[in-house]
């Protein structure tokens, strides 16, 4: 059954994300509000999260995984970036955007694009996520809150309670959470490549 937490959207309490961070520290299974939607999150090295972020959402292995990351010198131990890659993401963080990235040796290799080598990172700008990064001192494994099937991810945190209650060990509400992934933009080949159109604007990478 999955702990429920109420948590201020502009002042976090410590002491909630203090808990929410040691569920996550024993391989804990969570879902915690972003700048875009819910979204399903988990310790990098927890095998056993990766397996029910798939099952939950029915992914095969060619989904990218998100590395969500508290800030760019954290984000940068874990992918490869360029100069002008870099000048691009700078400019669009923190956001709605999840970049794909080629993967450093830092990255668990089972989190990687079976082919490509890349994995997916991004810097929210939610007050609630940043907590909880900021506390975790390490980037979170994440997924869209996106059921099978369905077309919109949830965007009520007793919702998610009510249907996911026996699958996560935590669940975040902070009040309304937005119902639009994140725009994805790959720069793993030498031009940017739109993926997924979301929350994030794509003008500036056109």
């Amino acid at each position: 059954m999955a702990r429920y937490f109420d948590v201020h959207p502009d002042n976090p309490q410590p002491r909630s994300i203090g808990k929410v961070v040691e569920i996550l520290r024993g391989d804990g299974l969570i879902a915690y509000p972003t700048d875009s939607c819910f979204a399903l999150g988990s310790q990098l090295g927890n095998r056993d999260g990766i397996d029910r972020i798939r099952s939950i959402r029915q992914l095969d292995d060619r989904h990218h995984f998100t590395l969500v990351c508290q800030d760019f010198a954290q984000l940068g131990q874990f992918v490869h970036i360029s100069n002008a890659v870099f000048r691009a993401i700078k400019a669009a963080t923190p956001g709605s955007y999840t970049f794909i990235l080629p993967a450093t040796k830092e990255v668990p290799r089972r989190l990687l694009h079976p082919k490509k080598k890349t994995v997916g990172v991004r810097i929210p700008e939610h007050t609630v996520a940043q907590a909880l990064l900021a506390e975790l001192g390490e980037p979170m494994l994440s997924s869209t809150l996106l059921l099978p099937g369905e077309e919109e991810p949830l965007t009520q945190g007793w919702e998610i309670k009510e249907q996911l209650d026996h699958v996560l060990d935590a669940v975040i509400d902070s009040g309304e959470c937005g119902t639009e992934p994140t725009t994805v933009v790959d720069f793993s080949a030498d031009e940017p490549e739109i993926v997924r159109v979301g929350a994030g604007d794509v003008a500036r990478f056109g």
